[in-house]
């Protein structure tokens, strides 16, 4: 059976992952279950800070990793929190999904997006890197309970629902989704990808 490790020690998202993998055969493990350390995300953008998760987990476990840095661009808060997602709201979710509410009201501009750059790093070094993006609005109130981060506040465009109320359906649609759709061939051939970018419109 082929093997990935998932750069992550968030069990959320490596949930989400398995759910995707797991009609391509793939044993998936995570940064976070093989003990491996998280590395400081230093870049200013999403990609780079992929790149440096993948890398980082495949060298340190000899086997492919898939690298994820995704975030919620809200258009009140001029793109943030973005890449400081995750720093941003800290361990007070519900704190800041109030400040985030409380911007998109002063503003009436409930416009967001969220972006997600997966990287799949070979032990060489070897990378491809991958683009999704999914766009909506903030909720005016938290919704829902499954999901993670953000998802309660986060309703994607043609739906009333939030992320965190979807359920499976999130799975087909969201950031993540559509930049596993970019990097599923890749995985499903085993082919080393050259170091590319690929953007999804």
């Amino acid at each position: 059976m082929k093997k990935l490790v998932i750069a992550t020690h968030n069990p959320g998202k490596l949930k989400e992952f398995r759910t995707f993998l797991a009609p391509l055969g793939y044993e998936v493990t995570s940064s976070g279950e093989l003990g491996l350390p998280e590395p400081a995300e230093t870049a200013p953008d999403f990609v780079g800070n992929a790149r440096i998760k993948a890398v980082a987990a495949a060298k340190a476990s000899g086997l492919p990793a898939l690298g994820d840095d995704s975030g919620l661009c809200v258009s009140a808060l001029n793109g943030q929190p973005g890449v400081y997602s995750s720093r941003y709201a800290g361990d007070d979710y519900p704190g800041a999904f109030a400040k985030i509410i409380a911007a998109a009201e002063a503003k009436n501009d409930w416009e967001a997006w969220f972006t997600c750059a997966l990287c799949l790093a070979q032990p060489d070094g070897t990378t491809g890197t991958y683009i999704g993006e999914a766009f909506g609005r903030i909720a005016p109130a938290p919704r829902g309970e499954n999901g993670f981060g953000y998802d309660p506040i986060f309703i994607p465009n043609g739906y009333e629902q939030s992320y965190a109320e979807l359920g499976p359906e999130k799975d087909k649609i969201s950031h993540r989704a559509r930049a596993f759709e970019q990097i599923g061939a890749v995985l499903a051939d085993a082919e080393k990808p050259r170091s590319r970018l690929h953007i999804k419109p």
